[in-house]
Order: C-alpha cells, then sequence, then structure tokens
C-alpha cells in the first residue's frame, strides 16, 4: 500500500513537470470548413526578451480532410509592427493515406514545427495570424473552404 502511494505521488510530480516548458498554449475551433479568407488569430505577449523558444502550430483534422498535406500562410506581427510573413507546408498522411497526427479516434493532432529557437527581441503584444493556401491540383482558385480541420493552434515552448 505504502509503495502505491508513492509510485502515484511520482507519477503526479512528472505529469505536473512535463507542461512547465509551455509559455503559450490556445487553440481555436473551426466551424463548418476553413474559408481561405478566414485567419486564424493568435496574441500573446512575449516570454521574456532573453531566453530561447521553439514555436509550432497545432492543428487537428478528422476524415474530412481530403488531402495529404496542407498549405499555410503565417504572419507574424512584432510590438513595433514589423510583420514577418511564412508560407510553410505539412504533410498531414502517409503515401498510403494514413494520418501522421497522433490520436486513437477520428481525430488527430499534429504539432508542426513554425519557428525553431525563437529570441523575442521585443517586449509586449505579438500576433500570429494563420491562412490556409490549400489549392486542387490544376485549379488556380484557391480552396474557398476547406473541410477537416476542425482546431488551430499555436503553442510557445521554452528551450530546455
Amino acid at each position: 500500500m505504502h509503495r502505491a502511494v508513492i509510485l502515484l505521488g511520482l507519477l503526479i510530480m512528472l505529469g505536473s513537470c512535463s507542461g512547465n516548458n509551455i509559455a503559450f498554449a490556445e487553440y481555436k475551433t473551426i466551424g463548418d470548413g476553413w474559408d481561405k479568407d478566414q485567419a486564424v488569430n493568435f496574441n500573446f505577449r512575449a516570454p521574456d526578451t532573453l531566453n530561447r523558444y521553439n514555436l509550432f502550430i497545432n492543428l487537428r483534422n478528422d476524415e474530412k480532410f481530403s488531402f495529404s498535406n496542407i498549405f499555410l500562410i503565417v504572419d507574424m506581427e512584432f510590438p513595433q509592427g514589423k510583420v514577418i510573413t511564412d508560407t510553410l507546408e505539412y504533410e498531414m498522411a502517409r503515401p498510403d493515406g494514413e494520418w501522421l497526427g497522433k490520436g486513437f479516434t477520428d481525430l488527430k493532432e499534429n504539432k508542426l514545427w513554425y519557428k525553431e529557437a525563437v529570441q523575442f527581441p521585443d517586449t509586449g503584444s505579438y500576433e500570429v495570424k494563420i491562412l490556409h493556401a490549400m489549392r486542387k491540383n490544376g485549379n488556380v482558385e484557391g480552396v474557398r473552404s476547406l473541410q477537416g480541420i476542425t482546431d488551430v493552434g499555436i503553442s510557445i515552448e521554452r528551450l530546455q
């Protein structure tokens, strides 16, 4: 009995320590289809200007997502107004169609690298805007309403 209590205490301590490096994390739920003009916005304050952080884009998708990859346009606006824009591509499925995300149900969660070892140069508020830039092969027009992305998020984790 005594060993079980100690083991339970150790498990609780390990579980509580695993999230200590997360400086910011937020998800936004997408309605019925992610419109190509619908930016998903995240506002956060710089954790500090001394340490380095990894930034991630987090996506949840279900079986309605009909692509093997995803293209995103991501803007990061600094407190002084400077904007950095990145066009990013991520694989979402293996060639055989199996989803790459984690999860036991039809809903898969993907933690995707956005920026590595970032040091925030300015104190104050930052804004990250995420748009999808999906197109069907041979089609110049983008996909108007992207189905299957249920949630979009970002997380900022302090380097250990």
